[in-house]
């Protein structure tokens, strides 16, 4: 009897789907029953060979070794994952499989994951695509009544297959070439390069503003307040507010004008991470991690989506979901909500996967069980389903001018109209404890006037200055890395920017983790490594409109519309590229990138400075062999650290006092002061002159 095997990406996916069709009995690695078999990935469990493996001489980084160019491509297994990869061998194997279904998670990476796998086990079975945005019951049955022949989704494993190899060719060599030059790991990519160079940017902008003071006069009548635009000097203002004291000032015209703000669209993972930072501060990752955790719970659907609509069959489940929200959730309580459902739903503008919404799952259990973090998300999720479905915003802004002493002053007014879908926003915020101290909107109501009429009124001057950008926040960064290159590319180009939405968050944790970002609060700055480095790259790898150019020709490929060896030989070519240019590097420029070394005296026999290594205090002049090794017999014998501050004292005067010795004699410690007794040889000698 034949059976089917249905591989997933993780273990909880792959029990969630056994549930459903029936593979209720756990076997080693997988699960079995009602003609299936379902098993798992644990995340890539093949990748792309380290360099080494293509011939032994890559094992160390040398300049004339670059560029490397695998031709063939070598894949391997490591070692922690072996184990499920020979289960996964043995049962695509098995001869009772006749048929495969890839229920790796449905997008560029899960398809990249399931074929490689597929590859090196070496099965040539027939295979099936389960693509499904959601992992409830429902869902996952659909899914399967609707499987359809994996060669469909050929175009966007070209796609994944050619962004892993850029990664891998740009990441290898420039990081190679770079670390070589500069005698310091660096790493480089080929977005998280450009990620950094925005950094950076914003980074001297800010350094670079000279802030700048300026002044204004308010006049003000009873409840009416209008101000002065920008005066430079104080006395300027100083004599505008003395002729406008006591004055009239004259109402020279009134402009009321109707606006509408539309609802917010739904959320895709961007838009989620960047809310969650602001009202949260929850990282981009933190976001992805809580999210996947809730898809995997069946409570969320699937998170990594660049879309922020629902399909056209999706307004019956839209409308019972949100009818269902209004019960369950504390702020959307007595709230009067005619949804109007059809403005969330355009399938022309949902690719892989529909926006994020909540579930007919979570509608059913609610908060149970989950933890602050998750509920906090999956509230924001709901809020912003009902805000799509709400009316406008609707408002109308008053603008008044007003002449008094010969000079201009403006009031401004806004009175709302119909709150629509902000009235849920507002509700939602004062309930959530949102770390974000939001600004409260201010409606400021202007009396009734009309032109010409006259007003006696008081003056005041206020002092202001100009203030500088702001430094990148996760949420603004991700905001930028979106629309990176934005304006270099054709306006029909569906994916611009760096990295896509499933990519950035670690993008972001990476270059913090490799010391070229630090986290300041919410904000991202870059260190002095992280400057240095988009400093020295070259344009090619820091422009993020380059990068932003390689995304979008990416998402072409996985359309069929680009073909995948011109992108390739493109990347090979700007590789080569990159190594002959580079081939050396001033001198000056060779120390750029050492850690300042710490001064702690000055040499005995030769007078120059003296610095900490590693395991050493030694002499910068080179020529001269003085040196004092922290692991000396002569310390660890009497259980001592060699600390920077008793080598400073002995190469200052000489000697240095030093508590707690230990007496190999006695076993007992003592104080004593302790002289250097340098003879000039190879080894410096330390005396202990006298216990205190």
């Amino acid at each position: 009897m034949s059976v089917q095997l249905v591989i997933a990406e993780k273990p909880s996916v792959a029990r969630s789907i056994a549930a459903v069709i029936g593979a209720a009995e756990k076997q080693n690695g997988y699960w079995q029953g009602g003609g299936y078999l379902v098993s798992w990935c644990i995340g890539h469990l093949v990748s792309f060979a380290e360099a080494g493996q293509y011939d032994e001489k890559y094992c160390k980084w040398r300049y004339e070794d670059l560029p490397i160019l695998p031709q063939p491509w070598q894949f391997i297994v490591p070692d922690e994952k072996k184990q499920q990869f020979e289960v996964l061998r043995a049962l695509l194997n098995r001869p009772d499989v006749d048929s495969v279904t890839a229920a790796t998670d449905a997008g560029r990476e899960g398809e990249l994951i399931f074929r490689f796998v597929y590859q090196m086990a070496g099965c040539t079975k027939p295979v099936k695509r389960l693509w499904i945005s959601s992992m409830e019951d429902a869902a996952i049955r659909e899914g399967f009544a609707n499987l359809c022949p994996d060669s469909d989704y050929d175009a966007l494993y070209q796609s994944a297959l050619c962004r892993a190899k850029a990664d891998w060719l740009v990441g290898i060599n420039a990081t190679r070439l770079f670390s070589v030059l500069y005698h310091k790991t660096l790493t480089v990519g080929r977005v998280q390069t450009p990620t950094l160079k925005m950094l950076v940017d914003r980074d001297a902008k800010i350094l670079r503003f000279q802030k700048e003071r300026y002044y204004t006069v308010g006049i003000q009548s009873g409840s009416l307040k209008a101000d002065s635009g920008r005066i430079a000097s104080m006395d300027e203002a100083d004599t505008l507010k003395n002729a406008c004291a006591g004055a009239s000032a004259i109402c020279s015209s009134v402009k009321r004008e109707k606006k509408t703000e539309q609802p917010p669209k739904l959320y895709d993972l961007t838009t989620l991470q960047r809310e969650a930072n602001r009202l949260f501060g929850f990282t981009a990752k933190q976001t992805l991690d809580y999210a996947q955790q809730l898809y995997e719970k069946k409570l969320l659907t699937y998170p990594r989506t660049d879309s922020q609509y629902l399909t056209e069959d999706m307004g019956q489940t839209a409308q019972h979901l949100v009818s269902d929200l209004l019960g369950l959730l504390p702020f959307a309580q007595g709230l009067a909500l005619t949804p109007d459902v059809d403005r969330v739903l355009n399938s022309k503008k949902v690719s892989d996967h529909h926006a994020i919404i909540p579930t007919a799952e979570f509608a059913k259990q609610g908060f149970t069980g989950l933890a602050e973090s998750e509920c906090k998300l999956m509230n924001l999720v709901c809020s912003k389903l009902l805000c799509a479905v709400a009316a406008p915003h609707e408002y109308e802004t008053v603008t008044a001018v007003f002449f008094c002493a010969g000079n201009e002053f403006t009031a401004k007014g806004k009175t709302v109209l119909v709150p629509g879908w902000k009235e849920i926003d507002q509700r939602f915020r004062s309930t959530m404890k949102a770390d974000g101290k939001e600004e409260a909107e201010s409606l400021n109501t202007l009396p009734e006037m009309a032109e010409g009429q006259s007003f006696r009124v008081t003056s005041t001057v206020s002092e202001h200055f100009t203030s500088p950008p702001k430094a990148y926040t996760e949420d603004t960064l991700l905001s930028a890395m979106e629309r990176a290159g934005a304006e270099d590319m054709p306006e029909e180009a569906e994916r611009k920017g760096l990295g896509t939405p499933a990519t950035r968050a670690a993008i972001l944790e990476k270059l913090v983790q490799m010391g070229f970002v630090q986290r300041k609060g919410k904000q991202l700055v870059p260190t002095k490594d992280g400057i240095n480095l988009a400093v020295v790259l070259p344009e090619s790898l820091t422009s993020p409109a380059l990068t932003a150019e390689w995304e979008n020709r990416l998402t072409e490929i996985a359309k069929g519309n680009a073909d995948p060896d011109e992108f390739m030989a493109e990347i090979e070519a700007q590789v080569r590229q990159l190594v002959k240019t580079y081939s050396c590097i001033s001198a000056d420029k060779q120390n750029l990138f050492q850690s300042e070394r710490v001064i702690i005296g000055k040499c005995p026999r030769c007078g120059e400075n003296v610095y900490e290594g590693k395991k050493n205090f030694y002499c910068g002049n080179r020529g001269c062999q003085f040196v004092m090794w922290k692991n000396d017999r002569f310390f660890e014998q009497r259980k001592k650290a060699f600390t920077p501050k008793i080598a400073a004292a002995l190469l200052k005067n000489g000697k240095a006092k030093v508590k707690g010795l230990y007496s190999e004699k006695t076993g007992k410690t003592y104080d004593a002061t302790m002289l250097l007794a340098d003879t000039g040889g190879k080894y410096v000698n330390y005396r202990v002159e006298r216990k205190e």
